[in-house]
Formats: structure tokens, C-alpha cells, sequence
């Protein structure tokens, strides 16, 4: 009898109805997982030399990847989808950067208002992060844009 495209070997044949033989069930699990053609990696005539040109598009596909990563995390509605986008993006080296309680700094923060203050301390300091900004190891992918406390006006 044939079953996923696959004919069942002789020994199948003699095993009991609706049960199959340990080997064959190995077998069909090896398949359907793709860990059958695993044996192969550990050839040691694997030829390991990448073709000219893979890093350059490996990198490529990298940022291309973080970018649909970033969109999708500024339309994500769940906390949860959130969290695991972030943490995904953390474990390749991509880093959300809150600013809160931060020296504002032009170079890596973007204004986006002010919350006035009578405190001369926080004058300068991020009051709140209103969009997640990135980084990419050090290189900033997208800056945060913040609050930021200002002196109130007299």
C-alpha cells in the first residue's frame, strides 16, 4: 500500500494492520523532518568554501530582514508580538534604545515635543520615548524620538 508518495517495504507488508515497524516509522520521521539527508553534512568532502559574492548577500538579506522586522514591530498591536520581535532582534545584535531619564543628545535622539518643568535638573533630560529607535551593534538603525522636559515658559 502506498502512503505519502512512498511504497511500503516487504516488512512493512507482514506487520499487523494500522501498525507500522519501529524502522519504518524512524524512517518516515527521518524524512518528513529532513533529517535523513543530515548524514551528509558530516561528509568530509563538503566543499565549506562559500561562492564569491555570499557574504555581500547574506549581509544584504541581513538588513533586509532587520528593516521588515522594524516595520512590522511599529505595526505590531500585541505586547507580545512586540517582545518577541525585540527579542529576536537582540539575539542578532539589533538593540531598542529608550531613552527615558537620558541627557537629550541630537546626535542620537530625535525631539519629537516637550513637557515643561519648573525643575532645573530635568531641563534637557527625556522625559519619555514615544518611538522605539535601534541599533545595530553601534551603528544606530533608526533613532529614538522622544519627549523631552524644557524649562516652562514664564
Amino acid at each position: 500500500m502506498a502512503w505519502f508518495g512512498h511504497e511500503e517495504p516487504a516488512d512493512a507488508a507482514e506487520a499487523p494492520t494500522g501498525e507500522i515497524s519501529a524502522e519504518a516509522l524512524a524512517r518516515i520521521i527521518a524524512e518528513a523532518d529532513g533529517t535523513a539527508a543530515a548524514a551528509d553534512a558530516s561528509d568530509p568532502d563538503v566543499d565549506l568554501v562559500a561562492a564569491p559574492g555570499d557574504l555581500e548577500r547574506a549581509l544584504s538579506d541581513r538588513q533586509a530582514l532587520i528593516q521588515l522586522c522594524l516595520y512590522a514591530l511599529d505595526r505590531a498591536r500585541s505586547s507580545g508580538v512586540v517582545e518577541r520581535l525585540e527579542h529576536g532582534l537582540a539575539d542578532i545584535g539589533v538593540t531598542a534604545l529608550r531613552a527615558e531619564g537620558e541627557r537629550f543628545d541630537p546626535s542620537r535622539h530625535e525631539a519629537g515635543g516637550a513637557v515643561p518643568t519648573d525643575d532645573p535638573e530635568l531641563e534637557g533630560v527625556v522625559a519619555e520615548t514615544e518611538v522605539v529607535g535601534f541599533a545595530d551593534q553601534d551603528r544606530l538603525l533608526r533613532a529614538p524620538i522622544v519627549t523631552v522636559y524644557a524649562k516652562r515658559a514664564q
